[in-house]
This record gives C-alpha cells, structure tokens and sequence, in this order.
C-alpha cells in the first residue's frame, strides 16, 4: 500500500514539532490536498489544533495504548481516501519509558515504515548540531531520518554554517530553517499550547503557521520526500482494515433493542478531550451520541448514558458554578442511576467543589470530594491499573492502560482507599495509590482510556445505556 506520508520528529519536546506541523498541513491544504493528521502519544491539545489545520480529525497513533495491529489498521484506514498524511512526534525522537524506547516516536516511525524529519533547536550552536543528527541516525539506522529543518536559526551567518556543516558531518539534505520569530501566535499554559476552544484567534494562528512553512521550508521537497515513502507490506496491513467501514468505525454484532440509547458527550471549552475513537466506538457498538455543554445549556436532554471527557474545568469553574440547573440535573440522573463514565476534568466536576486561589466553587457534588490546583503535575503520564471491584464498565481482575495528566490534586476526600475500584500498577491515581470512584452506575477515573487499547469499554458503556434505557423486568419469587 503505496500511503504518501511524513513525521516531524526532534531532539526534545520544546523544539518547535506542532508548530512545523501546523504549517505544514495548513499550507498543503492550500494547495488542495486532503491531509490525514495524526499525532504520536496521547496529547489532546496539539491534536486539537492538528485537527483544525487538516480541517479533519487528528488522530492518536500510541505504542502504549493500543497494540501495533490497532496502529497500522486505523492509520491505513484513514489514510486510504487523502493525498497525504502527516505524523506530529512527541519528545525526543528516541525517548520513551523503558531501556528499549518501546514507546518512542521512533519504534512508531519504524512500524509504520515513514521517512522521519528531524527538527533541531540551533540556539547557540553550529557544529554540535551535525554531532547530534550524526548520533541520532547512528542511534537506529532502521529509522529512516530523510532531512533536518534548523529551527531558531540566528541569521544568515549563522544558517549557512549550520547547513553546510550537516550536509557535510552527516549527508542529509537541510529542509528549512527558521529563525527566532518573535511574537507568540500559540498561547501556552501549563499543559502546552491553549486548547483551541479556548483560542478565538486559532484560524488566524494556523494562517501563521502557513506562511511561516511557505517562507521557510522546502515544501516540495518535504512533499517528495512523503510521496517516496515505502509501501507497506500487503501480508502486515489487510487491504480493508477490519474496524473500519467507510472511515469509521464497523458496527458492533451485538444488538440492542430499538431506539438506539442516548448518549450524551459534554464538550465545551470546559470538557474538550475526548479520542475521535472513543466515540466512534460508542456509535459503533450502537448509541446515538448527543453533545450537551455544562456551560451553556440550562440542563440535560432525555438521556440512557453520560460521557464527561477531561479538560480544564478550572477555567471554566465559575461559569460551571453559576450553572446550577445543569449541575443539579447530572446529580438527579447519577442519583437515578444513569450509566456515566467521567476522566480527569470529568472526575473533578463530579466532585463537591473546585478551590482556586482561596475561592471555592460548587461543582456536582455526587462524590465526597473537593480538589486543589497546584503549579507542578501532580499526575503525569501513562498509567496501568488493576480493576478490584465490581463497576458497570471493567470487569474485576482486568487491567487496563491509560493516561493521566492533571495539576489538580485531592484537598479533602470522605471516602475509604477500599472503596476505589482500581489499584493503580503504574501511575498516581486518585488517592492512595488507587482510582476509580464508583457510586450506583457512575464511574470516575483521572485515568483516559483508548479504545483501540479498550475495546471493551465502548461496548460495556452501550450495554448499560441500553439496559438503563429497557430495564430487565425483575424476577417475582
């Protein structure tokens, strides 16, 4: 299978990845191509705005979260009907969580067999930079790093030493170079770039990006080198990927009765991070998802299911507060026993309250439980947990691998360790080493799980949906 395609890698994080990538699919869409994105991990934010660039959804393509067989079938999958595909990296190019770099941007750029760009940070450095490319084609020569694009370049001087001397040191053809621009057109906060919900001004950033791509680098170039990649081998990639049926998702064999079940998603600029997988999943185990906001919306509609996605409902948490009809309303529904799953932003906003610079504002309430801010992480990267205790959504003895990433932290919590569901193998968790709040059919976790990595869990939310929606009639005697 003959898949144009391309990965902008670098040394570190930091080093200018989404940027070069924004201005990459921005301007190649300008020509009127349909570019697939996809970013490497399990950010949120930069495949937001990667998404917005393509002018399609963005995504996650994850070594830790999903097998290698759910990689390469959702990448052909969604890349069969566009001209082009563009892969974001994240960190350095080989840097992962084990000796063996398992879940590095390069053991993703060597199943998926594409030619890698390699982005280096010149700040105050000249021939040093050809030592680190050198080192890092050396490093792994089955990765297959095609050109380098200089970035904070400090003028013309300065850029012709760096190009001749990595031509030389290390025979690699210089695809840009880019100076320090001055100005920010990507605000940033503690967890990277603003979300673009968030940032009124996102279509003006990525016309930026754009000019900055259609400036300084070769795009035609970077566009041969795409069109060069390898094809992939027929007896690793099936022609028809088996989950995918016109670029979505196959549906599910199990049947549930008629109307579909409701599920709602709230997405706002409170709750934004959701996987596009994850609720296609939904949809293709047989809900009907229905997108409410907690910000504007006096209430929820008519509903079998809730899905309360991560975000920063810290920005938000006044205008949550205000909004007391919907608060109360996901309260009675938890109370009434409608199936919700929560992650992160979703787990605080059940909560009692949120405690920002000495305020306090009232959220849910459905779980004893109010929740500070700190500057540091106070859970930060993958995480393994054990499920211990029955839920409507894990079965007991499973394990399950996900994310956390989240500043917040627990102030006061009127609950046990023991009556957490999942006993955390890797990661911080809620408390104690444990997460999982569970109460009736609601289910909170600072944990985001992947449904190529969870396949079970879009079906085991359907299935409560359903039977919510046509209670099984009880048993007399």
């Amino acid at each position: 299978m003959a898949l144009p395609r391309i990965l902008i890698a670098a040394l570190r994080g930091g080093s200018g990845k989404t940027i070069v990538s924004l201005g990459l699919i921005a301007s190649w869409r300008k020509r009127g191509m349909a570019i697939a994105p996809f970013k490497k991990g399990p950010d949120f934010i930069d495949a937001g705005w990667l998404a917005l660039a393509a002018g399609q959804s963005c995504h996650n393509l994850d070594t830790f979260l999903m097998p290698a067989d759910q990689i390469l079938f959702s990448f052909t999958g969604r890349t069969l009907s566009t001209d082009l595909a563009v892969i974001e990296g994240n960190r350095g190019l080989y840097d992962g969580i084990d000796l063996e770099g398992s879940t590095s941007t390069s053991e993703l750029a060597k199943l998926l067999k594409v030619p890698v760009v390699l982005i280096v940070d010149c700040t105050k450095s000249t021939r040093t930079v050809a030592a680190m490319v050198s080192g890092c084609v050396q490093f792994d020569p089955e990765v297959n790093i095609c050109g380098i694009i200089l970035n904070r370049v400090a003028g013309a001087r300065h850029e012709s030493i760096l190009r001749k001397t990595v031509e030389q040191y290390c025979a690699l053809p210089v695809l840009g170079a880019i100076p320090k621009i001055k100005g920010e057109a990507f605000p940033e906060r503690h967890m990277g770039l603003v979300p673009t919900p968030e940032h009124h001004w996102a279509d003006v950033s990525i016309q930026k990006a754009a000019e900055m791509a259609g400036r300084y680098l070769d795009l035609n170039r970077l566009l041969s080198i795409a069109r060069e990649a390898p094809q992939l081998t027929a007896n690793k990639i099936p022609p028809t990927p088996p989950f995918l049926e016109k670029g979505g998702m196959k549906r599910s064999t199990v049947k549930f009765p008629e109307p579909p079940p409701r599920i709602g998603v709230i997405r706002d600029a409170a709750f934004q991070f959701y996987y596009p997988e994850n609720l296609e999943a939904l949809e293709a185990a047989g809900a009907k998802i229905v997108t409410v906001s907690a910000l504007a919306d006096p209430g929820l509609p008519s509903l079998e299911g809730l899905y309360i996605g991560g975000g920063f409902p810290e920005t938000q948490a006044q205008a949550l507060a205000e909004n007391k009809a919907f608060r109360h309303d996901v309260r009675r529904v938890a109370e009434e026993g409608l199936p919700i799953y929560a992650e992160c932003g979703g787990l605080m906003y059940l909560g009692e309250s949120l405690v920002l610079d000495g305020v306090t504002y009232p959220m849910v309430g459905l779980f004893p439980v109010v929740f500070g801010f700190s500057k540091q992480p106070q859970g930060h990267g993958y995480t393994i947990f054990e499920v211990e205790r029955p839920n409507p959504y894990f079965r007991p003895g499973v394990q399950v691998r996900g994310h956390e990433f989240h500043y917040s932290s627990v102030l006061s919590w009127g609950g046990e360790a023991e009556d957490l569901a999942f006993r955390m193998i890797r990661g911080t968790g809620f408390a104690g080493k444990r997460d999982g709040l569970c109460y009736k059919n609601t289910l909170a976790t600072y944990s985001h799980v992947h449904a190529l990595g969870t396949p079970s869990w879009a079906e085991a939310m359907v299935e409560a949906s359903a039977s919510y929606q046509h209670p099984r009639p009880k048993k007399i005697g």
